[in-house]
């Protein structure tokens, strides 16, 4: 987000916020802010992302999850901004920093006004909080605790701006002979990396675009034609300081690929333009799988290791366990030696290494040469030749039946992966874990711990066209509640043909279902599975009495009798419209 996207998203944010009432202050994650406003247009949220790799101010709509206990800087900011009044939203002139004037009470109950500033720069990202004498009351990221860098931010520390970028200019003020003087010394150099090297606010992708319209090429050089380039610069700065912008998404292959105010031209039909209605829903857009991603990465990272630990583990164990089943194939071979001496004991002595006998198990009725054990008897070299035939019939029975557990055991460890990457936040993951425990995958925590524990998250909701409520589960353990607790015998049940995922079921409340809501039911089940990335996925569905949990089985598994199939494709678009 450059400073001229900022500039776009923060003219729609001020108009929301301005003038609006703190209500409630949340710190979701250790990098992102989370405002509660009583704006004049009605309630709004606010979020402040200090992440360096995803900065950002935005109004936005999303649910967040928030920790059992506030951050210590959540807790601060309550304390002196928690019923503040929201003077101003201000941004200095293309920096990529966003700066709120709030009006709060102090301790002494006296009006005092206090600045949240977010400086959104790269690996310098931060969130400072401001007194009214502009000292430094805390900061998310403390820096300069030595005292030896160029700025250090710190409590009680007067706060200083962020040096200017040395060389660079700001592009509002310029005028046309200091245009051509640039240019002059840069005729040669391509288009959108004079625009980055010389001007402030600017991302690569707008630079690039500014050369692209006005030169045809994003890396032409300056000097084909600076004064088109001079043109249409100014006509860009002049549509955002208009606010004639555009929230854009940009999408290649099915995909969020990167954002901007206005619509994108220089990557030609690789790449779609989608016009989003507000600059917070193109954000929450953009965002949204990235962050749930990471967050479940981060969050989930102690036990996806012990998860992976298990299923390589197992996967060993069962390659081993192969091995040894086709080693029993020989069997056969060495009952027929046992039957073949026991059949030829009247001519042989102890001694013998060799028995060359005539093979009667052989249509064509040739001869056969047998090892012998010279150290034994013929009684007992037929007798060893038993043995290692019972012993690889007994393990062969062994083996089958320990792969088939095997083989069980990797399908729901599969199946718990696949929830996790579904998990939308830290309820989610604890309900994992607690199955992970009840499974004997993981410890039981301290009880200190447990005393913690928040109530259980439930089933996504949809509703079909029709309006027929859709449950999907979240993880194995709503499955079974769902499939085999909640649901009536004649509401129907929805999987994805061998495939992990979740367990939805459609609520018939005792009427036969129509078409559309069962093949929405079947796009859910293949949406929320892992097959949400194919076409034509295999979707298998029954009324919920023909499923049932075999005794012992892990959660999540079932086994169903009287199905029919249903080929899909998974659309996000579709389980977004849906949501209850």
């Amino acid at each position: 987000m450059d400073a001229l996207c900022l500039s776009a998203v923060l003219r729609e944010t001020q108009a929301a916020v301005a003038g609006g009432r703190i209500d409630k202050i949340h710190q979701p994650s250790r990098d992102e802010v989370l405002l509660h406003i009583r704006g004049q247009g009605g309630p709004c949220r606010l979020l402040l992302s200090a992440n360096p790799s995803r900065a950002r101010i935005q109004l936005t709509d999303l649910p967040r999850e928030n920790p059992a206990e506030p951050p210590m800087f959540c807790m601060l900011l309550r304390k002196y901004l928690s019923g503040g009044k929201i003077l101003a939203l201000r941004q200095p002139p293309m920096e990529r920093m966003a700066e709120l004037v709030i009006e709060a009470t102090n301790e002494m109950g006296d009006k005092v006004r206090r600045r949240l500033i977010l400086e959104a720069m790269g690996r310098r990202t931060n969130l400072i909080l401001l007194d009214g004498e502009d000292r430094i009351v805390d900061c998310l990221r403390r820096t300069g605790g030595d005292l030896t860098q160029a700025r250090p931010l710190l409590p009680g520390m007067f706060y200083a701006d962020p040096p200017p970028q040395a060389g660079k200019q700001n592009p509002t003020a310029l005028t046309p002979e200091e245009w051509a003087a640039l240019t002059a010394k840069g005729e040669d150099t391509p288009a959108d990396r004079f625009l980055l090297e010389h001007f402030l606010g600017l991302s690569p992708l707008i630079a690039r675009e500014v050369a692209f319209e006005a030169l045809g090429e994003t890396d032409a050089p300056v000097g084909r034609d600076p004064a088109e380039l001079y043109t249409r610069l100014t006509r860009l700065l002049t549509q955002v300081e208009e606010g004639r912008t555009t929230p854009t998404l940009l999408v290649r292959e099915g995909r969020p690929a990167d954002f901007s105010f206005r619509p994108i031209l220089q990557y030609g039909p690789t790449t779609e333009s989608i016009t989003c209605p507000t600059f917070g829903a193109l954000l929450d857009r953009f965002y949204q799988e990235k962050e749930t991603a990471e967050r479940v990465k981060q969050k989930g990272q102690d036990f996806l290791k012990t998860l992976n630990h298990a299923r390589e583990r197992l996967i060993r164990k069962m390659a081993l366990q192969e091995k040894e089943l086709a080693d029993t194939a020989h069997r056969e071979r060495d009952r027929m030696y046992g039957d073949l001496i026991t059949a030829n004991l009247y001519r042989m002595r102890k001694g013998e290494t060799l028995l060359q006998a005539e093979n009667y198990y052989d249509p064509e009725g040739g001869t056969i040469d047998i090892s012998l054990d010279p150290r034994k008897s013929p009684q007992q070299n037929a007798a060893q030749y038993y043995k290692k035939y019972t012993k690889a019939k007994t393990a062969e029975a062994m083996l089958t039946l320990q792969l088939e557990k095997g083989a069980k055991e990797k399908e729901y460890l599969d199946s718990v992966l696949d929830a996790v990457s579904r998990a939308e936040g830290d309820r989610d993951l604890e309900e994992i874990r607690q199955e992970l425990v009840e499974t004997g995958y993981l410890r039981r925590r301290a009880k200190a711990k447990d005393r913690m524990k928040r109530p259980a998250t439930k089933p996504l909701e949809f509703r079909s066209s029709a309006g027929l409520r859709i449950s999907v589960g979240r993880n194995n353990l709503q499955n079974d509640r769902l499939t085999t607790k909640l649901a009536g015998k004649y509401d129907y049940w929805f999987h994805t043909q061998k495939i992990h995922g979740a367990h939805v079921i459609l609520w018939t409340e005792g009427q036969r279902p129509d078409d559309q809501s069962l093949h929405e039911a079947a796009c859910l089940a293949a949406w929320f599975s892992q097959g949400r990335e194919g076409k034509k996925v295999p979707v298998d569905y029954t009324p919920v009495k023909y499923v049932k949990k075999p005794a012992g089985a892990r959660p999540g598994m079932v086994v169903y009798t009287t199905y029919q199939t249903a080929y899909v494709d998974p659309d996000p678009t579709l389980a977004e419209r849906l949501k209850a």
